[in-house]
C-alpha cells in the first residue's frame, strides 16, 4: 500500500494525536517475530548477510567528491558554499552518514574492527565526529526499538510539543540536525568511550588541516552540508518515513523510489528492520523473495511529499510515533 492510498486509513486518533500524547504499545517490536517467521519459510536468506564487496568502494568514491567540492570552493562567495552545500554537498553528506548507518552492522569488511575503523575515515568528510557515537545508539534502536529512555531515535517530550502546528513543524524539521545530535544526551547520556574521544581527536586533527590549507569556506563547506540536508531537504524525508505512524497500529515504513540509489537503499526500512546484517544492495532481493511480508505494508512513495503531509496534516506531529515501556542498556562498544 502506497502513501497516496493511505489517506483512507482509519482516524488517526485511534493511534495517537497531539493532544493524547504519544501511543504505548504493550507488544514487542514487530520485526524480530517477523524476521523468524521468515527465515522458516525462506531460510535461502540467510545467504544474503554479510558485506557487500562493492561498498567500500562508493565509500571511498563519495569521500573524494566531497573533498574536491570543498577543495574547489575554498575561495568562492558564501553564497555559492551554501548553494553547493545544499544541492549537491547535502546528498554526498547524507550518503556518507548513511554509509556510517552500514559500517555499523558491519556491512562492508567482514571483521567488526575494520567497519569501525573505516567509519572514522569516510566520517572525516562530515565535519562532525558522529561514526562511534552512531554505532552505540543505532545499536540500541534495533535491539529496543521504541523503548523510552533507550531509544534516541523517539523525539522528546519537549520536541514532540512544540512540533505541532504546521510552522512550528517546519521549523522544527529545519534545525533536526541538532535535535539528532543533543538528543542522546539528554535521553541515555553515557561516558563518552575511548573509541569516541579517538573519533573526535582525528576528526579535530583533520578540520585544523583543511582549514589551515584551505580556509574556512572549504572547512565549514562539510558541517554545513550535513546540517542542510538534515532539515528541508528531499532526502530527509527519511528520517520522518521510517517510524513517524502515518497508518494505525503500523511501526515501521519503507520508501521503494529513486533516491535509495543515492542512500544505500536505507528506504527498504521494513526489510532492513527485520534483517540489518543484509548489505542494503540486497534488501531489493529480499523483498522479491518474500513479497507477501511487505506488500500489504503501508509504504511512501516519496520522501519530499512525506515532509509535506507531516507539516500540513494536522494528525501528524512530533507526538507521532509508538512507544513502549522498558529499559535495556546493552548494545556492543
Amino acid at each position: 500500500m502506497s502513501d497516496a492510498s493511505a489517506t483512507a486509513s482509519p482516524p488517526f486518533e485511534d493511534v495517537t494525536s497531539e493532544v493524547r500524547g504519544f501511543a504505548w504499545s504493550n507488544d514487542p517490536e514487530p520485526h524480530a517475530a517477523r524476521r523468524r517467521e521468515m527465515l522458516a519459510k525462506y531460510p535461502e536468506i540467510r545467504a544474503l548477510y554479510g558485506p557487500c564487496p562493492r561498498t567500500k568502494y562508493v565509500c571511498l568514491a563519495l569521500v573524494v567528491a566531497q573533498l574536491g567540492l570543498a577543495y574547489l570552493l575554498r575561495d568562492a562567495p558564501w553564497w555559492l558554499v551554501l548553494l553547493v552545500a545544499y544541492c549537491v554537498g547535502g546528498v554526498l553528506s547524507q550518503a556518507l552518514l548513511l554509509a556510517i548507518h552500514e559500517l555499523s552492522h558491519n556491512l562492508a569488511f567482514k571483521k567488526a574492527s575494520h567497519n569501525r575503523l573505516f567509519a572514522v575515515l569516510i566520517n572525516l568528510p562530515i565535519g562532525v565526529p558522529v561514526a562511534e557515537t552512531f554505532r552505540y545508539y543505532h545499536r540500541l534502536h534495533h535491539q529496543q526499538q521504541g523503548v523510552e529512555g533507550v531509544d534516541t531515535d523517539l523525539p522528546t517530550e519537549l520536541e514532540a510539543r512544540f512540533a505541532r502546528s504546521g510552522p512550528r513543524k517546519a521549523l522544527w524539521l529545519m534545525f533536526q540536525g541538532f535535535a539528532y545530535g543533543l538528543r542522546p544526551l539528554l535521553v541515555h547520556p553515557k561516558r563518552p568511550s575511548a573509541s569516541e574521544i579517538a573519533n573526535l581527536v582525528v576528526q579535530l586533527a583533520f578540520n585544523a588541516l583543511i582549514g589551515y590549507l584551505w580556509g574556512l569556506q572549504a572547512l565549514l563547506y562539510l558541517p554545513l552540508s550535513a546540517l542542510l540536508v538534515m532539515g528541508l531537504h528531499p532526502i530527509a524525508g527519511h528520517y520522518i518515513s521510517e517510524h513517524y505512524v502515518f497508518r494505525p497500529g503500523q511501526e515501521t515504513y519503507s520508501y521503494y523510489g529513486p533516491l535509495n540509489r543515492l542512500t544505500f537503499n536505507v528506504g527498504y526500512h521494513n526489510e532492513h528492520h527485520d534483517f540489518p546484517y543484509i548489505a542494503g544492495s540486497r534488501l531489493p532481493h529480499l523483498r522479491r523473495l518474500a513479497p507477501e511480508y511487505y506488500d500489504h505494508l503501508m509504504h511512501h512513495d516519496s520522501w519530499t511529499a512525506t515532509l509535506w503531509r507531516y507539516v500540513r496534516e494536522p494528525r501528524l506531529g512530533g507526538h507521532s510515533r509508538i512507544k513502549r515501556a522498558g529499559r535495556g542498556t546493552s548494545a556492543a562498544q
